[in-house]
Parts: C-alpha cells; structure tokens; sequence
C-alpha cells in the first residue's frame, strides 16, 4: 500500500476544502462533520474574511483518523479525544491513498434508515439494505450507506446518551445480512481459501463480516474464523490449508500485538499477511501489509490470490 507523506502546507487556502469535500472524502454526511465541529472541536482551521472556514491537510488527517476509530466501534468521544492529539507528522501513513478516493454518500437513503431504526423497523432496515446491495454490490454499499449510518447512529447516541438499543439494532442487521452473503463460493478463482480472523480478544467482528461478504462477491473462497481466534488456532489452519493470504483484524491495541506475526508457521508459498484495524502497530513493513478500508483490504487480497 502506497503512502501520501503528510505535509501541512500541501494545501494553500485557495485550495483548502469545504465542508462538501471533506465528506466526500471521508464518506461521511456534511451533518456528521458539522457535528464533530460543535461537539468535539475536530472543525475547519482556515479562515479567509467574508469566507466559510475551510480544512487544511492537518484537519483532514485527524478527520481521518476520527473516521477510522468510529468505523472500528471506538466511542465517538474517544475518538475525538485521539483525533484532537493527533500529530500527523509522526504518523504519515495514516494520510492515504484513500483519503483522495471521493466517496458519494447516499444522504436520503441514510437519513431514511436512521428513521426507520428509531423506530425499531428491521424489516424495512432489512428490505432497504438487501436491495442496495444487490444493486451497488459489498463495498459499495459499504462506503456509501453502512459506514455513514453507523457513525451517524454513534453521533446520536454520544450526543443524547440514549438510543445505544438502536445501534445494536442496526449493528445486528448488517452483521446478520453481511453473514449471509459469507457464502460458499461455486467455481472460486483461487484453489485455497483466504483465511479471515479477529486475533486474540477481540470481538469487534463486523469488518470482518463485511470483507468476506466483498471476497464472495469476487469469486474468491474464504476461511472464516470470526471473533477471538487464538494465533493456535490460526497456526492449525495455516499449516492445514496453506491460503494465500491471511487477514487479521484488531480494533484494540491489546489484541493488535504484531509479535503474533513471526508465531505464524512459515510455509511456502508465503502467505501475503494483511492487518486491518486501528489496533495494530506496526514498524516492519515488510511483514505484514497495513490496509486502512474495505477496498484497500479486498485490492490486497485479490492481488495475494493473482486476481
């Protein structure tokens, strides 16, 4: 994965972004940014007179990592607080390739989904979900409706205090539909399956889910281990199955120990290791490849499997 090294004069102020394009990079709504600027103070720091306020490169790298941390499940207001102290440049590769890939919110059907899980409607959660991703496919879907839905849903609920039955609600859903399309692949394009664990601990498995299901819908055989999966039981699969690539997944710095990586039986060919999750520290590149999306995670597979 190619890295953009963070420079906080790369934008001048005539080439500062607004409030759209931040959000349209991010794949957020405009409401969810203008809410993290009230509540947490993750705003805009350019200002020319008689102007809107605009977002430099540093405002969009700690957005970024915002993002990131709210997509993983950390509370919206811990994330804000790790935003907030963000030095971007001690930590470049979190200003991606991704970050220039504008994605195209579906803001009316976001806003009908958030209706619909206050009022506990899961069949037409269910309805409105299934039909979206047989017409714009996984990571689509995804990026447009899912991951704004879900932080939009932590907003509400970090603002109020309530509605946290809501986002299980939701959460649930998409986990359940995700699961579903985690199906058996007829034909696969690769021999051996692609293996698919949260390491240790951790049991924020949705990510997870959402992976498999863009791999099926590539044609691409996968061995799903799901949440807490001890490195043993990964080692067994590994020496049992030989996959092209290993997936590992750590939202908590606990369980996104990179020692786990040399447990790993060599074997040959050698697996292409791919680590996702704001809980993994990483300094040996050449040992793993860090992904930061969805489709950064499926583009590293696919390339791991010779697609």
């Amino acid at each position: 994965m190619a890295d953009k090294a963070f420079n906080s004069d790369a934008l001048t102020s005539s080439e500062a972004l607004t409030v759209a394009a931040v959000a349209r990079r991010l794949g957020v709504a405009p409401a969810t940014l203008r809410t993290w600027d009230r509540r947490y103070g993750l705003g805009p720091s350019e200002h020319s007179s008689g102007e809107h306020r605009r977002y430099n490169n540093h405002d969009l790298a700690r957005l970024t990592l915002m993002r990131k941390l709210v997509i993983a499940g950390v509370s919206p207001a811990e994330a804000a607080q790790r935003a907030l102290t963000f030095d971007g440049r001690s930590t470049p590769e979190l200003i991606s390739n991704s970050i220039s890939k504008d994605v195209a919110v579906r803001e009316e059907l976001v806003e009908t989904l958030i209706r619909a899980a206050r009022a506990y409607d899961r069949n037409f959660i269910e309805e409105l979900l299934r039909s979206e991703l047989s017409a714009r496919g996984i990571t689509n879907t995804w990026n447009e409706v899912i991951v704004p839905l879900l932080i939009l849903i932590g907003d509400e609920w970090a603002e109020s205090g309530t509605g946290i039955e809501t986002e299980h609600l939701v959460s649930e859903i998409i986990k359940r539909i995700l699961q579903e399309e985690n199906r058996s692949v007829e034909n696969p394009i690769n021999a051996r399956p692609v293996l698919l664990a949260c390491i240790g601990e951790e049991m924020h498995s949705l990510a997870l889910y959402a992976l498999g299901a863009a791999l099926s819908e590539r044609k691409v055989a996968i061995q799903f281990l799901g949440a807490r999966t001890p490195i043993e039981a990964i080692s067994a699969v590994v020496k049992r199955s030989a996959p092209p690539a290993i997936f590992l997944w750590a939202q908590l710095g606990k369980n996104g120990d990179p020692t786990v990586i040399g447990e790993l039986p060599s074997i040959r060919p050698a697996p292409r290791i791919v680590l996702g999750g704001p809980g993994w520290k990483v300094a040996d590149k050449k040992s793993a490849v860090v992904v930061d999306d969805l489709l950064e995670a499926v583009e590293e597979i696919m390339r791991a499997v010779g697609a």
